[in-house]
Formats: structure tokens, C-alpha cells, sequence
């Protein structure tokens, strides 16, 4: 071995400091990874070149005792991408999640992201990834906004405001600059209430208040975020959604059939729900039954035919100009996400390249 080969480390407080919760810097960035989305220039995991990422099944019991098995949001994944355009790089988020890490005073989700030489393979960084990942996740539906809500959207329901939920109320103001009310709900009123006291501190103007239903948050809304990390999906009824209104999904809402035969879709990649069709087509029980949340129910009405997939608009061709985003002030669209690795490295690059500009992190030697 020759050469010398090193990378950098950036934990979570150098990362913060090379701007992972720049908000308004992210949305900027998860727009373009949505037009290199749009013209093609990427690739994701597994021969199709759109897995979402590879996942450890837990057993709901096993005779080994030290085995991990199922629980709430337990999880350990491997998202890996490549990203073309001005990145020309390749990585992968490691997912950690276990709903019983709060019990221990950890975060539910330990995240690391690596970045990777295209041509080499060697890595180049490796990036505690807990502030990164929030604030690609709070971006994309505020990317889905800028193109399909209303122009003149003035309010804006918000349904959960943990770590999610915060960032995408926070992307979601970078995009909407007519919001004058913000209507928050949390089952922990007190969590609501607090956010509501940041918002009016950090957009005067705006008037914040704490509702006490999902239905209060719905109703008048021209745009809706629901960010909930419970087992129960928050129900939206079809008669509390306004018209017009712009309903995003980053985690999941129970709606009727009806509600998503009379809206547009509008989904973040169609090609990663088919890669994820594909690796669950033999198990029993359809999409839903292994797919947590919306996305899964939506594959099943795709399937069956109660949906048609030419109905089903990808956020990446009208980013492109390919597809309309809203076509009328009245059309309801709802906004169904689930991540993808690109999204990762392309901000993680972002944060890498601040990193160095500033002199931040610390310099590693794998070999040499």
C-alpha cells in the first residue's frame, strides 16, 4: 500500500457547526437532488437501482437469548446511493432505531452517514448523521410545496412536533411565505404549546396556536404536515380536508379509499415503491401488512387497480417540468414520502464540504 489514505470524522457538534440544520440551505439542495432524480443521474441499492435500502428483519421471538427482536420502530438499515451532477459520489446512511432507546436516554434513531470516492470505493467522511438526516427529512415536503401548494396558502396545520415534525414546519415556512396562521397538535400539549411560543419568535407576524384535535388542525388548512411516530395513524376524514388543501406526508395518516381516488398523488420516487414491490411480493398479507404506513396501503390500491399508476405523479418529473405539479386551485394533493439514500448523501456531501472550508473534524488514517 502506497498511498496514504485518510478521511474525516465529523461528529454530531461538527456537523451542526458545517451547517446540517440549515434549513433554508437544505430545501435548496433536496431541489436539486430531485432534478438529477428527474433526469436520472443516480442510483440507489439492488439491480433495479431504487431499493430504499437493506433491512434486518427482527423475529417477534427467538430461541436465542440475546437476539434482538421485533419492537416498536425497531430497526438497523443500509441506505446506499449514488448521486451524479456536481456530487459524483456514493454512500449510504446506517439506520439505527429502537423506540425503547428513550428508556436508556438516547435519541429512538442513531444515525451515521459515510461517504464513499465513486471510482475508489475509499471513504472520504464519515458524519454522525442525527442533525443531517432531520433536516433532509423536514425539507422534502417543503420541496413538494414549493411546487404543488397553493401560491396563496396562508395556513398551515401541522400534526406532531417531535424532531420531524420541528424540521418540517421549518422547511415548510422556508417555502410558504404567505402562512399567517400556523395550527399546532401534539398529544403532548405542552410540546405544541412550546413550538407554537418558538414559531412566533422566529416568524414575526405569524400567529401560532395549539389545538387540541387533529381535526382542528386540518380543517382550514391550505397546507397539512403530519409527522407522528406513534403505532396508530392519525385519521384525517375527507370532509375536514379544504379545498385545494396540499397534505404531506412524511410519516403516515389513515385515510379512506375515496379520499385517494379523488386526490393526486404526488410520491417522492414511484421506482423505489416498485423495487419494495418487488422484495415483498411473495410475503403474505399485501404491502400494507409489511409496509408500514401510507406507503404500503397505497401499493396495495395501486395493485388492485383502485388507483392507477398514470394518476400517480413523481415529485422529480415535475421538478423537471415533465409533469405538472397543481393544476388548479382546487385539486387536493397529497404528498407520500419515505426517504431515499440520495437524499442523505447529497446533503451529507453539503455538510462534508462546509466541513473542510471551515477546518472542522478531525482527520483519520485507514491506511498508509
Amino acid at each position: 500500500m502506497d498511498e496514504r489514505l485518510d478521511f474525516l470524522f465529523l461528529n454530531e457538534k461538527e456537523a451542526i457547526q458545517a451547517g446540517a440544520n440549515d434549513m433554508a440551505r437544505c430545501v435548496d439542495v433536496m431541489d436539486e437532488v430531485f432534478q438529477l432524480l428527474g433526469q436520472g443521474d443516480y442510483l440507489m441499492g439492488c439491480p433495479n437501482h431504487n431499493a430504499h435500502g437493506i433491512k434486518i428483519y427482527f423475529p417477534k421471538e427467538t430461541p436465542f437469548p440475546r437476539m434482538p427482536v421485533k419492537g416498536p420502530d425497531r430497526r438497523f438499515m443500509a441506505l446506499v446511493a449514488y448521486l451524479g451532477g456536481r456530487y459524483h459520489v456514493c454512500g449510504e446512511k446506517w439506520y439505527g432505531s429502537n423506540l425503547a432507546n428513550r428508556e436508556q436516554g438516547l435519541p429512538r434513531s442513531i444515525l451515521t452517514t459515510v461517504l464513499n470516492n465513486a471510482d475508489t470505493g475509499a471513504p472520504i467522511a464519515i458524519l454522525s448523521a442525527n442533525a443531517l438526516s432531520s433536516t433532509r427529512t423536514g425539507a422534502i415536503p417543503a420541496v413538494g410545496a414549493k411546487y404543488c401548494a397553493r401560491k396563496d396558502s396562508s395556513v398551515l396545520g401541522v400534526i406532531g412536533v417531535g424532531v420531524i415534525g420541528r424540521a418540517c414546519l421549518q422547511g415548510l415556512m422556508c417555502v410558504l411565505p404567505n402562512i399567517k396562521t400556523v395550527k399546532v397538535y401534539d398529544l403532548d400539549q405542552k410540546a405544541a404549546q412550546d413550538t407554537c411560543g418558538q414559531v412566533e419568535k422566529d416568524y414575526p407576524g405569524v400567529r401560532a396556536v395549539a389545538v387540541p384535535s387533529v381535526e382542528e388542525a386540518v380543517r382550514d388548512s391550505d397546507v397539512v404536515n403530519v409527522a407522528t411516530s406513534g403505532a396508530v395513524s392519525p385519521e384525517i376524514k375527507e370532509e375536514w380536508l379544504k379545498e385545494g388543501v396540499l397534505l404531506t406526508l412524511p410519516a403516515s395518516a389513515a385515510l379512506t379509499k375515496h379520499v385517494m381516488q379523488t386526490s393526486t398523488i404526488l410520491v417522492d420516487d414511484w421506482k423505489m415503491y416498485e423495487a419494495y414491490a418487488q422484495e415483498l411480493r411473495d410475503e403474505p398479507g399485501g404491502f400494507a401488512a409489511n409496509l408500514s404506513g401510507i406507503c404500503g396501503y397505497m401499493m396495495d390500491l395501486e395493485r388492485d387497480g383502485e388507483i392507477r399508476r398514470e394518476d400517480i405523479v413523481d415529485l422529480g418529473d415535475v421538478v423537471m417540468g415533465k409533469r405538472p405539479g397543481r393544476t388548479s386551485d382546487q385539486e387536493r394533493i397529497i404528498f407520500i414520502m419515505d426517504g431515499m439514500p440520495i437524499e442523505d448523501v447529497a446533503w451529507g456531501y453539503t455538510v462534508y464540504e462546509k466541513a473542510k472550508e471551515l477546518g472542522l473534524g478531525t482527520k483519520l488514517n485507514l491506511w498508509g
